[in-house]
């Protein structure tokens, strides 16, 4: 019965090499992201630069503009969570990672201890793509009354008091 139980034990135990799947494709998709970002925000840089030497002037370019870089900043924030992701659960299933434990930013940013720890990590990061997500929401909103006005003051304090809140818990 023993043989058994430490047989199952270590395929039990070596199965947390299944995450490896998560990392890998975590990281691809990371990748794709800061590429297809850059290339938004290269479109935008080839087009700005022919509105300007062609002296064109169409309508809402500004905040197509905006828009489209600020959508380049929404992309770039998800890949820094699946690289959070990607290295948290990579640390907590699989093995520190020697390189970053050396490194300042390794451990100041990329150091992930427990699943607490990544699910703040990640918390934070999330947040901060709503926010880019709402910012990029209000540059289209059209006001009509003056209780959309009201409506947009109101989301402002709510991301307002949820950036101190995370930074207030960030502290302890």
């Amino acid at each position: 019965m023993k043989l058994i139980e430490a047989i199952f034990e270590a395929m039990l135990w070596r199965s947390r090499f299944v995450v490896i799947l998560a990392v890998i494709f975590a990281v691809l998709g990371a990748i794709a992201l800061f590429v297809v970002a850059s290339a938004d925000i290269w479109n935008m840089v080839v087009v700005t630069w022919d509105v300007f030497i062609n002296h064109l002037h169409p309508n809402n370019f500004h905040e197509q503009l905006i828009g489209k870089i600020i959508g380049a900043i929404d992309l770039y924030l998800i890949a820094v969570v699946l690289l959070i992701f990607a290295f948290g659960i990579y640390e907590l299933f699989i093995s520190a990672i020697d390189e970053a434990d050396s490194s300042e930013v390794g451990n100041s940013i990329l150091a992930v201890h427990s699943l607490d720890e990544l699910k703040s990590k990640l918390g934070n990061v999330i947040v901060m793509v709503l926010i880019v997500v709402f910012f990029k929401k209000v540059i289209h909103m059209h006001f009509e009354a003056p209780i959309d006005m009201l409506y947009l003051a109101g989301g402002i304090f709510a991301l307002a008091l949820s950036l101190y809140f995370m930074h207030k818990s960030n502290e302890h």
